[in-house]
């Protein structure tokens, strides 16, 4: 399978062994570079934030200023071509007004996938082309191992196993999640029943190394960030932030979701990790043919149907913005992020980010 990535204006294409990167090197410190060159700017934050927006303010501050910048995406499923809608997924305006990088990347119907190790080789990439280039990068994203990979390193888990996530993925979802809980209940605690991704991915690890992945994921702990990244944290109160995402999705369905899915459906069969998106997870059982053969081409479902299933898409987006606190909460341990009040207005914001770099200049 071959995967994408852009760096400024080329397509670079690779396979998935990445041509000659020193992978050791990036699971231990995540290309850990010398302090003298341009900071990396890192902007985290539960989904439905403001993120983005924050991000490109910064970019326009900083190019104003004669300091150019672009933006590198830590988001897991923004990297799937055609997954557009439910990925909240920068529009081409926006694209357009500063330069993004790594979205669009992958097909999402490939069965081998791609991973947070795949991630931080691309990402490191980009970093020094830009700073070659005298471009400030900016990493903007909610995928929290991604962010967390990028500042203390990543544990050396083992490849994908094709087979055996086939066979976990026909399990009874409550029987696999117990099953989890049999060989690692530390993490088999902290993951939602209905989290089929990562509960494979937990049994799969300790199928094939005979370690739970919550052991294997301490070798972070104690790790120093990344002398060159700068955290900033946006932080919401629950109650401010929970509006905010039911109306992201109430737009996500007037924008067209429930067709962006079925077209994805029609196309092919979406594989786990792109299934497993937000959004997608709860229409595909609709409107998946594989699923209904006997529904003619073209079939809808009724009102009562979508309105159920977007429902379950704002709880889920809930939970995710939980999950999404909860790797805040362990960066500010251990990074020292500086933390941004998101009632204040996004151009304060982007104010006090883009002076953390032209003050250092």
């Amino acid at each position: 399978m071959k995967v994408e990535w852009r760096s400024g204006e080329q397509i670079v294409c690779t396979d998935l062994r990445w041509r000659e990167v020193n992978r050791a090197d990036v699971r231990k410190n995540g290309l850990h570079v010398t302090a003298d060159q341009l900071p990396i700017i890192v902007l985290y934050g539960p989904t439905a934030s403001g993120k983005s927006a924050l991000a490109i303010g910064v970019a326009q501050l900083l190019a104003e200023a004669g300091r150019p910048a672009e933006l590198i995406t830590a988001d897991a499923l923004q990297i799937y071509r055609g997954m557009d809608i439910g990925t909240a997924k920068p529009s081409k305006h926006d694209q357009s007004v500063v330069p993004h990088h790594l979205i669009d990347m992958c097909d999402p119907f490939a069965t081998e996938s791609f991973t947070v190790e795949s991630w931080l080789i691309a990402a490191a990439e980009l970093i020094a082309a830009m700073r070659a280039r005298g471009v400030v990068p900016i990493i903007v994203g909610g995928t929290g191992l991604y962010v967390q990979s990028l500042l203390f390193g990543m544990f050396a888990g083992p490849k994908a196993d094709v087979a055996l996530r086939a066979e976990l993925a026909a399990m009874d979802p409550p029987a696999r999640h117990q099953a989890l809980f049999a060989i690692d209940p530390v993490t088999a605690a902290r993951l939602h029943p209905s989290d089929d991704r990562r509960i494979i991915r937990g049994i799969e690890v300790f199928r094939l190394t005979g370690v739970p992945i919550s052991t294997l994921a301490q070798q972070w702990e104690g790790a120093p960030p990344r002398a060159d990244a700068r955290l900033f944290i946006l932080e919401w109160a629950k109650d401010l932030l929970s509006p905010r995402i039911n109306a992201r999705v109430k737009q996500m369905f007037a924008a067209g979701l429930v067709s962006e899915v079925a077209s994805l459906c029609q196309a092919g069969e979406l594989n786990l990790q792109a299934r497993e998106a937000i959004g997608y997870k709860q229409l595909i059982p609709l409107l998946d043919p594989r699923r209904h053969p006997e529904r003619q081409r073209g079939w809808v479902p009724t009102e009562a149907q979508v309105d159920a299933a977007a429902e379950q898409v704002k709880i889920e987006t809930r939970r995710l913005a939980k999950n999404q606190r909860t790797w805040a909460r362990k960066m500010q341990l251990r990074a020292s992020p500086r933390l941004l009040d998101a009632g204040i207005n996004i151009q304060a914001n982007a104010q006090l980010v883009a002076q953390s770099v032209l003050s250092s200049q």
